[in-house]
């Protein structure tokens, strides 16, 4: 069964494709020909959106068959065929767009975030996406994280605390933020996780005495200043790396013994990798 907000993404982007018609296909196709087609890979990568593209297939057109060849998560090189579809032409062709922007998007994000997985091989690290992702589209990059081998930081606002920059300055410092949060959990019943960020020593210091939060996230520290904080907190509290990280430092700074490392990149600053739908 498609999930919901699954299906509403499909629904609004064919809505938004198609309009009152896909007068393309309607010109000079006519509507009850059948035929086939092919996803034919064009770049080496990793593969994610094929769970995707059938639900778009479904909903387009339930009586579209498909024969899948690559599974998401596999690696993908160019010439490889990924599925088959098989049925109406008119719904192929209204399809095919949805099917590739959704696809080669998401294979962008699973190939990038490999590249951060697998250069943390063999250590504890873990690599975490952010919330930095495209409007509307959050939960299908943050699915793209999960196939390429990363974790996913939190959904939105809702699923989990953090206390940044701004939440602290506004509340009026680090022990208000805290003490402040863990009075509003109390009064809600809500069970979230805290994390709270720290942008120097001292303020991972201050953090420590204050005591309350799961997780502390080292903000834009240098690979000496991280060190030392993690020897600092000693294990009291998860550790996170955030800010300046690339995938050329990523291992330095997992090998000072942070738990996660969390990076914006794998979802805003990604390529689309190249595919398309053939006929056959």
């Amino acid at each position: 069964m498609v999930n919901d907000n699954l299906r509403k993404i499909i629904l609004r982007s064919l809505e938004e494709d198609i309009g009152d018609g896909d007068h393309s296909s309607r010109a000079c196709i006519p509507s009850r020909a059948k035929g086939k087609a092919r996803l034919l890979i064009k770049e080496k990568g990793i593969l994610a959106g094929c769970r995707v593209a059938l639900e778009i297939f479904s909903i387009v057109d339930g009586d579209l068959s498909a024969e899948v060849l690559i599974k998401d998560g596999s690696p993908m090189a160019p010439g490889d065929i990924v599925f088959y579809i098989e049925g109406r032409k008119r719904s192929i062709l209204k399809s095919e767009r949805l099917v590739l922007n959704i696809m080669q998007r998401m294979s962008g994000i699973a190939t990038r975030t490999r590249e951060y997985a697998d250069r943390l091989s063999g250590l504890k690290t873990k690599v975490l996406d952010t919330r930095k992702t495209t409007p509307g589209l959050r939960f299908l990059e943050k699915e793209a994280v999960r196939i390429g081998g990363g974790l996913n930081h939190r959904m939105g606002l809702y699923d989990m605390i953090l206390l940044k920059d701004n939440h602290i300055d506004y509340a009026g410092g680090i022990e208000k933020a805290i003490s402040r949060t863990i009075d509003y959990l109390n009064s809600t019943g809500k069970k979230l996780k805290i994390e709270i960020e720290a942008r120097n020593l001292e303020d991972v210091r201050r953090i420590i005495k204050a005591g309350g939060v799961d997780r502390i996230m080292l903000d834009n520290f240098s690979l000496g200043e991280t060190k030392a904080a993690v020897e600092l907190i000693g294990g009291k509290f998860e550790t996170e790396s955030s800010g300046g990280i690339t995938l050329e430092n990523l291992r330095d700074y997992a090998e000072c013994g942070v738990d996660f490392i969390s990076v914006g990149a794998l979802t805003h600053q990604v390529r689309s990798l190249d595919m398309s739908l053939k006929a056959v």
